[in-house]
């Protein structure tokens, strides 16, 4: 489990790159350089990094499921994700 503030920290950032969205792309097709570096770092899109939704976990991410290996394969031997069964051959 990832720690609270780590979790926070990710979500604050999500915020804010949804929220000057608009602006940036607005001042990127100006060509406004200035502009751009005068917005905060955080609202940048390639500072956000995927964490798992269940536990914060950052490493080995699965972007189909959108949660980490780890919970990944517990709630799949649970039952919990549909169409996700045990491979046998």
């Amino acid at each position: 489990m990832a720690k609270t503030s780590a979790k926070a920290r990710q979500a604050k950032r999500e915020r804010m790159v949804a929220q000057y969205a608009a602006k940036r792309k607005e001042l990127k097709a100006k060509g406004d350089i200035e502009g751009l570096q005068k917005l905060p770092r955080n609202a940048n899109p390639t500072r956000l990094h995927s964490r798992c939704s269940v536990t914060g976990r950052p490493r080995g991410y699965m972007r189909k499921f959108g949660m980490s290996r780890i919970a990944f394969r517990e709630l799949a031997l649970e039952g919990k994700i549909p169409g996700v069964t045990k491979a046998s051959w």
